[in-house]
C-alpha cells in the first residue's frame, strides 16, 4: 500500500506574544509532539508543537519577534512515518519532594505541638491541653480547615524569621472551619504557649478574616479565649495604639445572628476577656481566672500587686453571672460545648425517653403547701434523658434556667426555685430570666416556664438593688418574644412576679396549665388576707384573731385553687402532673409549626 501523499501545512501562533526560542531549522525532521518554537504571552510560556511527524520546510519567525494571534510561524510537510530518534536517556530516579514542596512540608511541621516539646511539657504540667488538642477533641475527624496557619508574630524587625516560625506558630491563634457532629462551625483558639495567648497584629487579622466568613456563611462560632490580652511586643506595623482594630465589633455584630460559645481555662484577661464576654454562653474550667485587666494592667494602674489567679476566679465569676457552666476540665468543656451546639443549632432530633418516670411527678409536690421540694426533679422528668443542661446555676439562684430536649425538640426551660427566697424574683433572678428569654428567642427555642413564686422580692433592701428596673426587664423582654411560651403553674402563682414568669400575662403563653396544687392570687394569700381584712382582724378579740385569720385564709385558698381559676378562664387547663410532658409536647407541636418573624437585633451580654 502506498503512503499518503505529502501535504504542506502552516502552523500559526495560538496567542499574541513574543518568540523566546526557536528549536528547529528548515529541513529538519521532527516527531509528533516535538516543541518547534516557544512563545511568551503575559509571562506564560506557550509551546508550539508538531501535530504529527513532519519535515520543517521554513521557519518564519525569529527570537525576539512579537507575533499576532493567528500569524503563520512555520511551514511543515507531513511525513508518512516518524523519523528515527536517538534513544532518550533514562530519567533519574526521584529522590524526594521537589524543593518548593519540601519547604512547605518543613514549615508545616513547625505548626505541630510536637515541634515544641518543652512548651507542651510546661502546658501539660498545668493540667491543661494545647489549642490544637482542644480543637481536635471538639471537631469531627478530618473536618478542620485551618486559616492563616503560617502567620507569625509581627516582630520581624526585632527577631529572626526562623525564631518567629519556631516560637510563634500561627501567631498564637489556631483558627478555621470544621464540623461538630456534622454541623459546620468556625473555631478559634488562642494558644497560651505562644506569647501567653496574647492578641497580636497578625492574629487579629486572622480572626477578622474568619469572623467575616462566619458572618457570610452563618457559621456558629466557638472561641477558646484563654490569653493575656493585647500584645505590646508587636512592632512591625505603622500604628500607635491599634484602637481601630475591628475584631471586637465584628464579633459583637454576630450577636443574635449565630450562636457564639466561649470556652475558657487558665487565665483570660483584657481583650481576650472582652471577646469571651461577648459570647452567648460561657463554659469555664475550674481554676480559670477572668478579668478585664491582668496583673500587669492592675499594677500599672496603681491598684496594687495581684496574683493572676486572684483577678477573677470562678468563685467570683460564677455567682456573679459571668460564667454559664463550670466544668472540671477541658475535656468536659468540649462535651458541654458539643451539647450546646446541638441544642442551639438543631431544633429537632429523635425523641428520647424522659429522664424520670412521668408518674413520679405526682409525688414531686409536697402535700404541705409551705414545704420545700426540688424543682430540678420536675425538669428532669419533663426533659429527654441526658439532655438537660443548666445555665448560670450559681447566679440568680431563685430561678433555674436550662436548655434541654422535649420529645426531641430543643427547648428553653425556666423553673422557680422555692429553696431561695421562697421562689421570689430578686434582681439577679430577673436579670437571669430576661437574658435567657433573649437567648431562647434568638435561636428559636420555645420557652417553657414552671411557676411557683410568691412574686417579686419586696422591701427596702430589695429596692436598693434597683428592683423596679430589673423587674420591668421581664415585661419588656417578654413583649418582644417571637418564640412561643408555654407555662405550668406548679404551686403558687401570685401577682406580678408570676405574670413575669408567664411572659407578661397569664394569657401571653400559647397555653397555660396548672397542677392540682396550684393556687393563685393578686399577691400572697396570707398577705392578701391581712391587708384585705385588717379591720375585721383588728376588731376581733385577741383570743379569736388567729382563728379568724385561718378561716379567712382557707376561704382565699379555696377561691384561688387551680380548678376555680380555670373555671373563670384565667388559665387554660388543670392537668395531672404525670401528663405534664405529654401536654407540653402537644402544645409545642402546634405552636412551633409557624416560621418565626425576622430575628431580634442582638442578645444582651448580661
Amino acid at each position: 500500500m502506498n503512503p499518503p501523499a505529502a501535504a504542506d501545512s502552516k502552523l500559526i501562533a495560538p496567542v499574541q506574544g513574543s518568540v523566546i526560542a526557536v528549536e528547529v531549522q528548515a529541513g529538519q525532521q521532527v516527531a509528533a509532539g516535538a516543541v518547534l518554537l516557544l512563545l511568551e504571552s503575559m509571562k506564560m510560556e506557550v509551546p508550539l508543537q508538531a501535530p504529527w511527524p513532519a519535515q520543517v520546510l521554513t521557519v518564519d519567525a525569529a527570537v525576539g519577534e512579537v507575533v499576532a494571534e493567528g500569524q503563520p510561524l512555520l511551514r511543515l510537510r507531513r511525513l508518512a512515518a516518524a523519523p528515527v530518534a536517538a534513544e532518550a536517556p533514562a530519567p533519574e530516579a526521584a529522590t524526594g519532594p521537589r524543593a518548593d514542596l519540601q519547604r512547605v512540608l518543613d514549615r508545616r511541621a513547625l505548626l505541630a505541638d510536637a515541634a515544641r516539646p518543652e512548651a507542651m511539657a510546661r502546658r501539660h504540667a498545668t493540667g491543661l491541653r494545647s489549642a490544637r488538642e482542644n480543637l481536635a477533641d471538639l471537631l469531627d475527624d478530618g473536618s478542620f480547615t485551618e486559616l492563616g496557619a503560617f502567620a507569625v508574630a509581627a516582630q520581624r524587625s526585632r527577631r529572626s524569621l526562623e525564631d518567629l516560625q519556631r516560637q510563634t506558630p500561627a501567631d498564637g491563634l489556631v483558627c478555621g472551619t470544621g464540623t461538630v457532629q456534622g454541623r459546620p462551625v468556625a473555631v478559634l483558639a488562642y494558644d497560651y504557649t505562644v506569647l501567653a495567648g496574647t492578641q497580636g497584629v497578625n492574629n487579629h487579622a486572622k480572626s477578622d478574616r474568619l469572623l467575616d466568613v462566619a458572618a457570610r456563611q452563618r457559621l456558629t462560632v466557638v472561641w477558646f479565649a484563654e490569653g493575656g490580652g493585647g500584645r505590646p511586643g508587636d512592632v512591625d506595623w505603622p500604628g500607635v495604639a491599634g484602637l481601630h482594630t475591628g475584631t471586637f465589633a465584628r464579633f459583637a455584630a454576630l450577636s443574635g445572628v449565630v450562636p457564639r460559645i466561649g470556652v475558657v481555662a487558665g487565665r483570660c484577661f483584657a481583650g481576650n476577656a472582652a471577646l469571651l464576654g461577648c459570647c452567648d454562653v460561657i463554659v469555664a474550667v475550674r481554676g480559670a481566672s477572668i478579668g478585664m485587666g491582668g496583673p500587669a494592667m492592675i499594677e500599672g494602674g496603681g491598684l496594687g500587686v495581684v496574683e493572676p489567679d486572684a483577678v477573677g476566679p470562678l468563685a467570683v465569676q460564677a455567682p456573679n453571672g459571668v460564667v454559664d457552666v463550670v466544668v472540671d476540665d477541658e475535656a468536659a468543656a468540649v462535651r458541654v460545648t458539643q451539647a450546646l451546639l446541638s441544642l442551639l443549632t438543631q431544633p429537632l432530633a429523635p425523641a428520647g425517653a424522659p429522664g424520670a418516670e412521668p408518674a413520679s411527678l405526682r409525688e414531686a409536690m409536697p402535700a404541705n403547701r409551705n414545704a420545700l421540694y426540688e424543682p430540678r426533679r420536675v425538669l428532669e422528668a419533663v426533659a429527654d434523658a441526658g439532655t438537660l443542661l443548666e445555665l448560670r446555676a450559681a447566679f440568680g439562684v431563685g430561678l433555674i434556667t436550662a436548655l434541654a430536649r422535649l420529645q426531641g425538640r430543643a427547648v428553653a426551660l425556666v423553673a422557680s426555685n422555692p429553696r431561695h427566697l421562697g421562689g421570689a424574683l430578686d434582681a439577679p433572678a430577673c436579670d437571669k430570666l430576661a437574658r435567657f428569654m433573649q437567648l431562647a428567642d434568638a435561636f428559636g427555642l420555645p420557652l417553657v416556664s414552671f411557676i411557683d413564686s410568691p412574686g417579686f422580692m419586696v422591701g427596702p433592701e430589695s429596692e436598693k438593688t434597683a428592683m423596679v428596673r430589673h423587674a420591668s426587664r421581664l415585661f419588656v423582654n417578654a413583649a418582644a418574644l417571637r418564640v412561643p411560651v408555654a407555662a405550668v403553674v406548679l404551686r403558687r402563682g401570685y401577682g406580678l412576679g408570676a405574670m413575669g414568669l408567664a411572659g407578661g400575662s397569664f394569657h401571653a403563653p400559647v397555653a397555660i396549665a396548672a397542677w392540682p396544687s396550684g393556687e393563685f392570687g393578686g399577691m400572697g394569700l396570707e398577705g392578701a388576707v391581712k391587708l384585705g381584712f385588717r379591720k375585721e382582724l383588728e376588731a376581733a378579740p385577741e383570743a379569736e384573731r388567729e382563728a379568724l385569720f385561718q378561716r379567712l385564709l382557707q376561704q382565699a385558698i379555696e377561691r384561688g385553687q387551680a380548678l376555680n381559676m380555670a373555671s373563670h378562664g384565667e388559665i387554660d387547663e388543670v392537668i395531672d402532673p404525670a401528663e405534664t410532658r405529654a401536654w407540653l409536647q402537644r402544645v409545642l407541636s402546634a405552636a412551633c409549626a409557624a416560621p418565626l418573624p425576622p430575628r431580634r437585633p442582638f442578645i444582651d451580654t448580661w
